[in-house]
């Protein structure tokens, strides 16, 4: 099996819409909005290893709520935050997840997948990528904010993703057209702590499955030494 393939899935993506797909004019507006994050330290500010990740519940896409400390009563948990459906490089991110499933499951992991969308909308992507871990719905980002992820849209952006089809209340609501958090992923270990946080202000950048992998092999290693 080759490894690191969603990296190489993802970078391939950014080639593509970067050189072929999206107009100058539109990468103007999407660059300036990340180096706006890059100077606003958000990323330093999130939840980080060591800390304690909050407890949370929150609705699946049938509208069934899952509650993070009855996920880790089972064993780590991995928790991905994507910005939504309509997001392709979000779509990439979480089949690479799917396709790596099995390993997470042999160590014992869950991963859940959570987003601002609301439940209908969650429950199409879980559909599209033929997820088979949990899809959560945080609307209002809630527990997003709580990971100290959730960043505000600049005008330009919120006007241009509406151009591109991607009206942001369509997805997430009549009070969700203005926020949306970053992409991040965190390995919580069965007592909630964070083992392992990736939180990247550019959105086309996520953290591999397999280095989330190796990360779980090696706790697993030093629990096993312990």
């Amino acid at each position: 099996m080759i490894g690191y393939q969603t990296t190489r899935e993802l970078k391939a993506a950014r080639a593509k819409y970067r050189g072929q797909i999206i107009p100058k004019p539109a990468l103007t507006i999407m660059d300036a909005e990340t180096t706006r994050l890059t100077a606003s330290d958000l990323a330093a500010r999130a939840l980080k290893a060591g800390n304690a990740a909050p407890d949370f519940i929150l609705p699946d896409v049938h509208g069934e709520p899952v509650r993070l400390r009855a996920l880790l009563d089972q064993g780590p948990v991995v928790v991905v935050f994507y910005r939504g459906g309509w997001c392709p490089y979000c779509n990439l991110h979480l089949r690479g997840f799917q396709r790596r499933l099995q390993e997470f499951r042999e160590f014992g992991a869950t991963v859940v997948a959570i987003s601002p969308q609301l439940p209908d909308n969650s429950l199409s992507t879980k559909e599209k990528d033929e997820l088979a871990f949990p899809v959560l719905s945080d609307v209002g980002n809630k527990v997003a904010r709580q990971f100290g992820i959730v960043f505000e849209l600049s005008d330009e952006l919120v006007e241009l993703y509406r151009k591109f089809g991607h009206a942001l209340e369509d997805f997430n609501g009549a009070d969700g057209g203005r926020e949306l958090p970053v992409p991040a992923t965190f390995l919580l270990d069965g007592e909630g702590t964070i083992r392992l946080a990736q939180v990247d202000v550019d959105y086309t950048r996520r953290i591999d499955p397999d280095t989330v992998i190796e990360a779980l092999k090696a706790f697993k290693m030093l629990k096993t030494i312990s």
